[in-house]
């Protein structure tokens, strides 16, 4: 059973809701809020990383610890939003990421952070999904892709204002000032949903799958903490006991939306063409973002040694290319299709990657910088419109949580598996570089300092700090060990992208099929 709401009729080209521009804008404020705080400890990682002299996997958690909630819930809360009420769960979202930003603020320990981040995380899980459902449920037609269109790149443009922010915010205060960014924007994006969100528009009465929703985020929780913690030194049994849960938690969970008569996640259309390789096209170009932002502001600091305001600047040409892009990527599906949209983002993607591990190297200049920061927005403004259309034109509305659930997967899941993916090679090509360098220098090191060399780049700048006499030489063979250790995780982005073009190009179907499927998923739904 299906609940209507407050919509217009617009001569038979799709629907749109009463005050449309203002509603756009509440909605992708706070889809803002959690784009913003994916992105925000980016550029602050250096300090914390002195700051608690962590390590480098340490560094990966706090970094996609807030991707790791949202991804772990985004399912679940999509389902609930449904069932109980979309504007609610957007309003409560927005009220818990006022004090799990403050408890990030002033973490007294990594681990606090770390935690802080995860249940940010969840707030934003609570509030995102409902953003592109809402879209979905209001709009129809091309207004619905123009829509999506602005959501798509205002969200990835978020990450570039973020890191702006947070590098002038570092340049005045201490590293926690940058999570309380989110604090007023979050109470702002409160009061306009509060205001102007409609409520209870084409939600189901449907019971929701409570026991699938925590497999699901059981399985994915486990899954990214295993990919992060596997590289780690002496936790061999720590990653294998993740891999065991993440298995068990989302084979339970597959196995469960077979049989469950209300499925969190319908296996049926899951398996929709459309939808199943729009899903996994998104979830590696948002992936690769996250994972080329994350690595990349390390590398603007520790190898090239850029302050923290010009780190975060740097990335601000990103989040103008994507502006432009998204825009255009929604001409191009109109005219082309989603398929060569799609692959017209890869290969832009693919060239900004081919620049990383080509030409940042400890000599390089702001030109290959700035150019791979704006191909790689160029290409997730372009293919992200796309992969988000595709989702949402092969689902029914009444499951448009389902289907903005599997969207902010794209982004949040895949944030977190290829942060996590290139974060792990990242540490682990760094900590072989670190010990080939000790190796090749002949010197017996104190367990203790090989240690604290091998944990991370700026656990050898306090080291390096504390033992002036040889301050010049730790420091020089950390930014070469970070630099390797990075080349490793270009490459394996740029790999992903090659099997991502691999797939839209052999299992994406064309603009004339595309239509045509997409008509008859609709007429399937309508007679469902």
């Amino acid at each position: 059973m299906v609940t209507t709401g407050n919509q217009t009729t617009m001569g038979g080209t799709g629907t749109e809701p009463a005050r449309p521009g203002w509603v756009l804008v509440a909605l992708i404020s706070v889809a803002a809020v959690a784009n913003l705080n994916l992105a925000v400890a980016n550029v602050a990682l250096p300090d914390i990383g002195e700051h608690f002299r962590a390590s480098q996997t340490e560094l990966n958690l706090v970094s996609v610890g807030f991707s790791l909630g949202l991804a772990g819930t985004v399912l679940y809360l999509g389902a609930v939003g449904d069932r109980y009420g979309r504007k609610l769960l957007l309003e409560l979202g927005m009220a818990c990421t006022v004090p799990t930003a403050l408890l990030a603020a002033w973490a007294p320990s990594v681990e606090v952070l770390v935690v802080a981040r995860l249940l940010g995380g969840v707030a934003a899980g609570m509030a995102f999904p409902t953003t592109l459902a809402l879209i979905t449920a209001l709009w129809d037609g091309p207004g619905r892709t123009r829509a999506i269109a602005l959501w798509s790149a205002v969200g990835g443009a978020m990450i570039a204002v973020a890191s702006l922010a947070a590098g002038w915010l570092l340049t005045l205060a201490w590293w926690g000032s940058v999570f309380l960014l989110t604090a007023p924007l979050a109470l702002a994006a409160l009061a306009l949903a509060a205001v102007l969100v409609p409520a209870h528009v084409h939600e189901t009465t449907d019971r929701v799958d409570h026991l699938g929703g925590v497999l699901s985020v059981v399985g994915v929780v486990a899954l990214v903490l295993a990919i992060n913690i596997a590289p780690s030194p002496g936790e061999a049994a720590t990653a294998l006991v993740a891999t065991t849960v993440a298995v068990a938690g989302l084979g339970g969970f597959f196995l469960r939306q077979r049989t469950a008569p209300e499925p969190l996640f319908d296996l049926h259309i899951a398996a929709r063409r459309v939808f199943w390789v729009a899903a996994a096209a998104g979830l590696i170009v948002f992936g690769t973002l996250m994972g080329a932002v994350f690595v990349g502001e390390q590398f603007l600091q520790n190898v090239l040694g850029y302050s923290t305001l010009r780190a975060g600047a740097a990335v601000v040409p990103a989040a103008a290319a994507m502006v432009v892009a998204a825009p255009v990527s929604a001409r191009l599906i109109g005219r082309f299709g989603s398929r060569v949209t799609l692959l017209t983002g890869y290969a832009f993607l693919l060239a900004a990657f081919g620049i990383m591990l080509a030409l940042w190297t400890a000599t390089s200049g702001y030109g290959p910088v700035v150019a791979a920061f704006v191909l790689m927005g160029i290409g997730v403004g372009l293919s992200g419109t796309p992969a988000s259309h595709s989702l949402t034109g092969s689902v029914p509305v009444h499951r448009a949580g389902m289907a903005s659930g599997t969207a902010d997967l794209q982004r949040d899941l895949g944030g977190s598996v290829m942060q996590s993916i290139l974060g792990a090679i990242l540490t682990a090509g760094y900590a072989s570089a670190v010990a080939q360098h000790i190796g090749a220098s002949g010197t017996h090191l104190d367990h203790q300092v090989a240690g604290a060399l091998e944990r991370s780049f700026s656990s050898a700048a306090a080291l390096a700090r504390s033992e002036p006499a040889y301050s010049s030489r730790i420091v020089a063979g950390a930014r070469a060990s970070f630099l390797s250790g990075a080349s490793w995780a270009y490459a394996v982005g740029a790999l992903a992208i090659v099997a991502g073009a691999v797939l839209v190009a052999t299992c994406f179907p064309s603009r004339a099929r595309e239509v045509e499927l997409l008509n008859a998923y609709r007429a399937e739904d309508v007679a469902g």
